[in-house]
């Protein structure tokens, strides 16, 4: 039935020369002997233009009152085809706007006077109350159809004001889905940019220590070696979950599961990882720890990661660095010192791993500040926005196993 209606709406001149026959049909049976040629041509004249009322609703209308018109002054009574004035009308206020649609009213209104005055008989003319019925009922069958028509326009109009809103929200979201894709394409770019970084800067210092002792003590070399294995099967691993993002997308909602994102909880590790590759770290945590959201917690273990790959990178040979967590009231402090040599043209805040550092950190609201130091090396120091632990009070916590609660304490190197 819905195809049968599209059809039908696809082919508006086929639908309207139906309904033109149907209303000739009427003007038929009225048809009398003695005025046989003059009806069939008025009959033809008011019905034509329908065939092309939607199409040309101005000219239909104008070319069946103009029909109408000249059978006022020729013929002496009306016939059923006469109606088709008031289809006109209907489309006219239907199609068109007010401006165009009530002076089509006023002319037909003005047609039902003449008509009254024409076809009515003698005798009706002489009661006003009949004559008045009369014109009442053809002015009555005139605004009806003009109010119908100006209501069916009102509701199409409301119709196609909805479809657009429908295709503009479809448009946003569109626009939106394009930027969110983009958004995670550069989350994606950071975190291939920290593991590569941060595991190849591992790697090639293992690589120079392993050439260094290679001849003099090869157990050292054989344990450089080890490290390097080691931090590629690592780097593998994050670099796989990475891409397992990208691979899910355009498998659906049932695309393989990932491994979870680093945090916290792996410092330690990525700790021991910079140790292993000859990079003196001491790790401080004071306050009382509590869980951070995914991603905050994922941004403080890259800004850990990118600050030590920094100092290992541009610090030169001996640098020790020193790394804190500090929960404080409604704030994760992160700070990240190392005493190296860094001159104020290898660290001075353009390369790409600063930038999404700082990114990262203004995504969860937080800042970042990092620079030399007065008396030198370089310092980073990050404040992320974090909820207070409710009903418990702040205090300091033991790093290492077996420290007690409420004391501060440095694991050294």
């Amino acid at each position: 039935m819905l195809t049968s209606y599209g059809w039908l709406r696809r082919h508006p001149v086929l639908v309207d020369s139906v309904l033109g026959l149907g209303v000739a049909s009427l003007g038929w049976g009225g048809i009398t002997g003695r005025h046989l040629v003059p009806q069939l041509l008025f009959i033809t004249a008011l019905t034509a233009p329908l065939a092309v009322r939607r199409r040309y609703p101005v000219a239909a209308f104008l070319a069946v009152l103009a029909a109408g018109g000249l059978q006022l002054v020729l013929l002496s009574e009306s016939i059923g085809s006469d109606i088709a004035v008031l289809v006109v009308l209907y489309t006219l206020a239907a199609a068109r706007p007010r401006r165009i649609a009530v002076p089509g009213l006023l002319a037909c209104l003005v047609g039902c006077v003449l008509a009254v005055n024409t076809w009515v008989p003698g005798h009706s003319r002489d009661s006003w109350t009949t004559l008045g019925e009369v014109l009442a009922f053809y002015c009555l069958f005139a605004l009806t159809a003009w109010l119908l028509g100006d209501m069916t326009r009102w509701r199409n109009g409301y119709y196609q004001a909805l479809e657009e809103r429908a295709a503009r929200l479809e448009q946003e979201r569109d626009a939106q889905a394009r930027i969110a894709a983009a958004a995670e394409q550069a989350r994606i770019a950071r975190e291939l940019h920290d593991v590569v970084a941060h595991n190849v800067s591992v790697m090639v210092v293992q690589a120079d220590g392993a050439s260094y002792v290679l001849d003099s003590s090869p157990e050292l070399a054989r344990k450089a070696l080890s490290a390097i294995s080691v931090t590629g099967r690592q780097a593998l691993a994050e670099m796989r979950s990475l891409l397992g993002v990208l691979r899910s997308a355009s498998q659906g909602p049932g695309g393989a599961d990932l491994d979870p994102q680093p945090g916290i909880e792996q410092l330690p590790g990525l700790l021991e990882q910079a140790r292993a590759a000859g990079l003196h770290v001491s790790f401080t945590v004071t306050g009382l720890p509590r869980p951070l959201p995914q991603g905050a917690a994922l941004t403080v273990y890259r800004v850990v990661q990118e600050s030590l790959t920094n100092a290992r990178k541009h610090g030169g040979p001996g640098v020790t660095a020193a790394v804190s967590l500090r929960y404080g009231e409604g704030e994760l402090g992160i700070t990240v010192i190392d005493d190296g040599s860094a001159t104020l043209k290898d660290s001075d805040g353009l390369g790409h791993g600063l930038i999404g550092m700082r990114e990262r950190v203004e995504l969860f609201g937080g800042t970042v500040s990092a620079g030399l130091r007065p008396y030198g090396g370089f310092q980073v120091a990050v404040t992320l926005p974090a909820a207070s632990p409710a009903g418990r009070a702040a205090g300091a916590l033991d790093v290492e196993p077996g420290g007690r609660a409420g004391q501060s304490r440095t694991e050294a190197a």
